[in-house]
């Protein structure tokens, strides 16, 4: 699938996915659950990257493919580590001549060397997947472009680290495991919202026994992004609103469910079983479309599939309960409502509030002011505590977490260790999105979730995210 057909007609693009993800009436004759784990079995998945641990590259080459709005602020986060030699740029790659230039002049202000350009074509990133070139190829394009690019930058010997989502459809996800498997190479999403202050300071509060037995979460992303999804500049021709086009579920799953997975130790302990998905109807981004002077839009308006609000149920085997949303149609503020229930605590997000239990009592107070901050800083995790600081004097990016995600993949990749994330870890969160969409196409049915690890989830381990990094 050419880039420019995607952008330019949408409909034969998205038609294209949509028929690969066996929706109903793709696979009349089968039991979907059933036709899912024979997938996952021909694929005879390993689980043997899980811990990988690859060759130290102490300056890690980067080809950065995609120089959009996600594109050029990744080169703002790397600015620091070119600085202190643990990285640099070597490759760029996007078809807008323009957003090249821009970018050859941000790195020029930091980086004495200009990196090589590949563009002029679609397929030309292709030849900025080159071992003489760089070591990894840190991946800012649109969706549907997530999982091509980072098995083709595996296959050809690189480490891929992919915007989210990593996959769009449940096939991509097995194959991306599958490449990773086979070329022995790393593939991380990178899902910036689990490196974020308030996520560390609950996950360090659960490392140290203040949430007790956890029961129940409830995580989202609800994000007003009407103007930008119309904008035809933002999201370039618009490509992420044509998703909502034709697909209905929940299209963003993972700034929510991320954080959620390392609370509840999944993949390293438990995992999720299966879920069940419902969306409402959909009202306000077909208003919002109906309600412009462009015909294009107010033809747009009578062909919005994505209800305005997803919600997601999902169990875990350890018998965890997740509530997972997604909104970005509805005026409203910004919330990933990050809620976390133990036996011995809650934690409520947007704004942050913490319940600590005394037991049995008539009286239900949030923690106040003073012991709020005092919790903040008893149980602040030593990685934002010591990242942020240094992440102040740079461009931060959605207030430092940006910052420290990008520094813990290149110095995981300077030192040779397993990175905080892996391919498992991405293609799980990404699943959930595509199997929820099969789950509100049949009315709401439960969908089992796979295991892509061969049973490797079972081992409960510290979350590398705990290990320190100089």
């Amino acid at each position: 699938m050419k880039r420019r057909k995607f952008l330019r007609g949408g409909l034969l693009g998205l038609g294209g996915l949509m028929a690969s993800r066996g929706l109903k009436g793709q696979t009349p004759n089968e039991d979907f659950n059933a036709f899912l784990q024979e997938r996952v079995a021909q694929a005879g998945l390993q689980g043997s990257v899980f811990d990988l641990q690859t060759e130290a590259l102490p300056k890690v080459r980067v080809a950065l493919i995609g120089l959009g709005n996600r594109g050029s602020s990744l080169i703002d986060m790397l600015e620091w580590l070119i600085g202190q030699g643990h990285a640099e740029i070597t490759a760029i790659s996007d078809i807008n001549p323009q957003k090249v230039e821009k970018a050859l002049q941000r790195i020029a202000e930091f980086q004495p060397n200009a990196p090589r350009v590949f563009t002029g074509s679609d397929a030309a990133w292709k030849e900025a997947c080159s071992t003489e070139t760089a070591d990894l190829a840190l991946i800012c394009t649109p969706w549907e472009w997530h999982t091509p690019m980072a098995a083709y930058a595996m296959r050809q010997g690189l480490h891929a680290a992919s915007e989210v989502p990593i996959a769009t459809t449940y096939q991509e996800g097995i194959d991306l495991v599958q490449v990773a498997e086979e070329t022995q190479r790393h593939c991380i999403m990178l899902e910036n919202c689990c490196y974020n202050g308030e996520e560390l300071w609950i996950m360090q509060m659960i490392k140290e026994g203040v949430f007790g037995s956890l029961t129940h979460a409830e995580c989202a992303y609800l994000h007003d992004l009407r103007v930008m999804m119309l904008d035809p500049t933002y999201y370039e021709d618009r490509w992420r609103l044509k998703h909502h086009l034709y697909r209905n579920g929940n299209l963003y799953t993972t700034h929510g469910l991320g954080p959620v997975s390392m609370y509840f130790d999944i993949l390293r302990g438990d995992t999720l079983s299966h879920l069940v998905s419902m969306s409402s109807r959909e009202a306000a981004l077909s208003e919002a479309l109906a309600d412009t002077d462009e015909a294009a839009l107010q033809d747009m308006a009578k062909r919005v599939k994505c209800g305005d609000v997803n919600t997601t149920l999902i169990r875990t085997v350890q018998g965890k309960s997740i509530m997972l949303q997604f909104d970005t149609h509805s005026g409203r503020p910004y919330s990933r409502l990050d809620k976390v229930v133990g036996s011995k605590a809650a934690h409520y997000g947007y704004p942050s509030r913490l319940y600590i239990d005394h037991g049995p009592s008539w009286g239900h107070s949030w923690v106040d002011d003073d012991k709020m901050k005092a919790m903040r800083e008893q149980y602040a995790h030593p990685l934002w505590t010591r990242l942020q600081a240094l992440a102040a004097e740079h461009k931060q990016g959605h207030g430092g977490m940006d910052f420290i995600m990008m520094f813990r993949l290149i110095r995981c990749l300077n030192e040779g260790l397993p990175l905080d994330l892996n391919v498992y870890d991405g293609v799980l969160w990404s699943m959930v999105g595509i199997l929820g969409e099969e789950s509100v196409s049949r009315g709401s049915v439960r969908i089992d979730i796979p295991d892509l690890t061969a049973g490797k989830w079972r081992n409960a381990t510290p979350h590398p995210v705990h290990r320190d990094l100089g």
